[in-house]
């Protein structure tokens, strides 16, 4: 790739960042202006001590005169003074605008999150999502804003300090800009020097995050199996990734200070040389001289450091990108154009000629036929890994069917929006999250204007009332993050009553008491016997009352319906997949008294 293409490449990139930033700076378009146009005074501010030593060099330290300009320094520190008040409004507007634009940023990205399909999260972890969807947009405008910030300074101090190299010598200053220019040359070429490591960073930036997440969730069973040692290991392995790429971005960059270093000192070697020989011959006076090596120095300072500088403002821009990436990352399932609102009332849920596969070419259903009248229960049942869960997960949309087609009387399902597809189900998990909050909070999540009346007759079909009334705070007890603080059958009591409170047409429990002791179970079946009752209930079964009680019981094996009817025309067939499941599963708890 030539470099004039690679040139217009990244200045359409960065126009197109601009522009894409444009309306969250929009709003704050004034205070960012101001902070950028404080920077003009602070950095030109800068040449009023090289232009002060002129005259007074010569006046005092050259001439000796009586009549000495005494207010000079008392204007370098009033100017001094007044440089430092305006970096400190410009390191508040900086901030403020710079959180401002990050809060913007992260509230549209959270908005984003919250549109994505489960196969968005199945393939990703939850480092990864924070740092992409919070991290990055912090890094990218508060960084991004306090380097500009600190580059116009730069540039206008280097304009003004220029300006005093030539008014005292212009012989000196066109050696002084030449070798400034050689000085900067070379940071053109870190941005591609610095791009392939920050991709790999990301990744292991989020491996940490991720890392901490695994650890608070499942420190009872790092406990239990005594894995602190390969956790300790697992975290060490991944700060070594981190510390290997921080050390290549040292290589890649840092070697730029130390040249300008080397660089910028044969500018001021040779501005001493010719200056001494410019003063010899009365060209410039000392006090041009002492003027214009200040001013130099000044100039040169922060071009040795401007390296890391720029790194950061180059790790800002990536940043920048991988946001608006994420921003125009469209969700595979969404709302189609003219999508309609699905009726509360219905007759018949189809699945028709369905097949489905979550990675191409390995279909997980094939051919999947069921009718589901209104207000009948379908249990199904099958081996593990057979595609139960998939089949029921198809309806609300969770995921989206390759070939064939749900419909709702007739109307297929990705014809109506998703936020009425789903407000008239309910679904009841085998571990249900819960929110941090209290019980009261996470039921009303069912209905957030449900009257007092719907809420305590919520409470009572999931028999929840003798439960809270235990707790000092009742429903108003705080559970904790994931509802830690509950037991299993109390957290499937609570999703039961937030179901129950949405009263939705249409019910689906995924193996809702599997996980539950008896006792538990025996409470949770009494609760779900009333969420059921004039219901559209899909049920992955797993206990027997909950599959001998179904209208029809579907068995899936390896993603095809194999056999389907009520219990009793199931055990007639001899050999059949049900009855061998039955025999195999239910007979034994028959046995146990279940």
């Amino acid at each position: 790739m030539s470099a004039g293409l690679k040139e217009k490449i990244v200045t359409s990139r960065i126009y197109r960042n601009y522009s894409r930033m444009w309306p969250y700076v929009k709003p704050v378009w004034f205070r960012a202006l101001c902070s950028m146009l404080i920077c003009i005074p602070i950095g030109s501010l800068d040449a009023v001590i090289a232009l002060a030593l002129k005259p007074y060099m010569d006046l005092v330290m050259v001439e000796k005169s009586i009549s000495s300009p005494w207010y000079i320094p008392i204007a370098i520190v009033a100017f001094t003074s007044l440089q430092g008040g305006l970096k400190y409004i410009s390191a508040y507007l900086t901030t403020w605008v710079g959180n401002k634009i990050s809060n913007g940023l992260k509230r549209d990205l959270f908005k984003k999150l919250l549109t994505f399909e489960t196969a968005f999260y199945d393939k990703r972890n939850s480092g990864d999502v924070v740092f992409q969807f919070n991290n990055m947009a912090e890094g990218a405008c508060s960084g991004l804003l306090s380097n500009i910030s600190i580059f116009l300074q730069r540039i206008f101090s280097s304009v003004s300090l220029i300006f005093v190299l030539f008014y005292n010598s212009w012989q000196l200053a066109i050696l002084a800009t030449v070798v400034l220019g050689c000085a900067l040359a070379p940071v053109a070429k870190l941005r591609e020097k610095i791009k392939a490591v920050f991709d790999k960073s990301v990744i292991v930036d989020s491996a940490i995050i991720t890392e901490y997440n695994e650890v608070f969730a499942g420190n009872k069973t790092v406990t239990s199996y005594n894995l602190a040692k390969k956790e300790i290991a697992k975290f060490n392995n991944i700060l070594d990734s981190i510390f290997k790429l921080r050390i290549k971005i040292t290589q890649r960059t840092q070697w730029l200070s130390p040249m300008m270093h080397v660089i910028v000192s044969i500018g001021i070697a040779g501005a001493i040389w010719y200056g001494s020989h410019l003063i010899m011959t009365t060209q410039i006076t000392p006090g041009n001289f002492v003027s214009f090596i200040t001013a130099l120095i000044m100039l040169y300072t922060p071009i040795k450091s401007l390296g890391n500088n720029f790194s950061a403002v180059q790790l800002s821009f990536f940043m920048i990108e991988g946001v608006f990436d994420n921003l125009e990352l469209e969700p595979k399932i969404k709302d189609k154009e003219n999508a309609i609102i699905m009726p509360s009332e219905y007759n018949c849920i189809k699945y028709n000629n369905v097949y489905f596969e979550y990675n191409p070419g390995v279909p997980v259903l094939k051919n999947i036929e069921l009718v589901i009248n209104k207000g009948k229960t379908v249990a199904f049942v099958g081996n593990s890994g057979g595609g139960k869960t998939t089949t029921v997960n198809l309806l609300p949309r969770f995921y989206d069917i390759n070939s064939g087609s749900i419909t709702i009387d007739d109307v297929d399902i990705r014809d109506f929006t998703l936020e009425s597809l789903r407000q008239n189900i309910a679904v009841v998990f085998q571990d249900n999250f819960l929110f941090t909050g209290s019980i009261r909070d996470n039921i009303m999540l069912g209905k957030e204007d449900a009257t007092c009346e719907e809420f305590e007759k919520a409470l009572q079909m999931a028999y929840l009332n003798e439960f809270v009334q235990t707790l000092p705070n009742g429903v108003d007890t705080v559970i904790g993050e994931r509802g830690i603080l509950l037991s299993g059958g109390q957290k499937q009591r609570v999703a039961i009553a937030r179901a129950f409170l949405k009263n939705a047409p249409i019910i689906i429990l995924d193996e809702a008491t599997s996980a539950l002791d008896n006792k538990a179970e025996a409470i949770v079946q009494k609760a779900i016997d009333n969420l059921m009752k004039d219901k559209t209930v899909l049920v992955i079964a797993h206990r027997l009352s909950t599959i001998r009680n179904a209208d029809i019981i579907v068995v899936i094996n390896e993603g095809q319906i194999v056999e389907k009817g009520s219990h009793e025309e199931l055990m007639q067939i001899e050999n059949g997949a049900y009855r061998t499941l039955y025999d195999m599963q239910f007979k034994r708890q028959e046995g146990v008294g279940v």
